[in-house]
């Protein structure tokens, strides 16, 4: 449930009197990144492409414990719903845009080279790391000093991902060096960082992942589990927070200790 107060815990982790905008945040991790930033006093948007009940369940929640929220569905593929994510957000939620967290992407398929056409690659390229370069771009006039955006790549970014997983890789690997090139562009006033999420408990390894992978990757790994959205939430909403000051440029790996990089 989400947090009507901040805890003692909470303190310096204090984004009151900031605006936030979470892409794909409907389910899974935007979904519990969007519920992390407002336990901390933020102002979520919250986009959805398909997942309209939990964005929107979301929002209620966050207004019924005091908060500022909306959701709002739309394609971060397209320039136009882009647009009009970051102009309901400025108009509603207040006159400028603080915190960038982007979740929106996806595998799409697993599909090997000789399989994979033209179009699937450009697809997920598009869905991943297209996709970021389309939320900054139109949220940076709205973003002032202090502010933070923060993109949620993958493990798959450094080792490639699993069978299938070239264009996904490929994207998230992209994403980790326009997180780099961002944060040298946009500093020193705005930070960019990234998050490299290993073996999380959400559809995208319910879909993707077999059973039996998921069980021998939580056995293998250092602390015997798999992540939790939460997890990936409370790493995202300190990189977001001023407690990141003098963290910027970063892709912050996630995954119980899978893989060290």
């Amino acid at each position: 449930m989400l947090q009507t107060q901040i805890s003692a815990s909470d303190a310096q982790l204090n984004l009151q009197g900031k605006t936030a905008i979470v892409t794909g945040g409907g389910r899974d991790i935007g979904l519990a990144c969007a519920l992390r930033l407002a336990s901390s006093g933020a102002a979520v948007a919250i986009n959805y492409h398909n997942s309209a009940a939990g964005a929107e369940n979301a929002a209620t929640e966050i207004t019924a414990a005091g908060g500022k929220s909306f959701a709002l569905q739309g394609d971060m593929t397209s320039d136009e719903s882009v647009a009009a994510l970051v102009a309901r957000t400025v108009s509603e939620l207040g006159d400028r845009i603080d915190i960038v967290v982007h979740v929106t992407g996806g595998l799409v398929a697993r599909k090997k080279i000789p399989e994979m056409d033209v179009d699937h690659w450009n697809h997920v390229m598009d869905l991943n790391a297209t996709s970021f370069l389309r939320i900054v771009k139109a949220a940076l006039p709205h973003m002032t000093e202090g502010g933070a955006i923060v993109g949620l790549a993958s493990q798959a970014g450094r080792d490639g991902g699993g069978p299938g997983a070239i264009a996904y890789g490929a994207a998230k690997g992209a994403m980790m060096t326009m997180t780099r090139g961002m944060a040298k562009e946009l500093g020193p006033g705005i930070r960019v960082n990234s998050v490299c999420p290993g073996m999380i408990d959400t559809d995208f390894h319910n879909v993707f992942t077999k059973p039996e992978v998921r069980t021998h990757v939580a056995s293998i790994t250092p602390l015997k589990r798999e992540g939790a959205p939460e997890d990936v939430a409370n790493l995202v909403a300190y990189l977001a927070s001023d407690q990141a000051a003098f963290i910027t440029g970063a892709n912050v790996d996630i995954n119980g200790g899978t893989l060290f990089s």
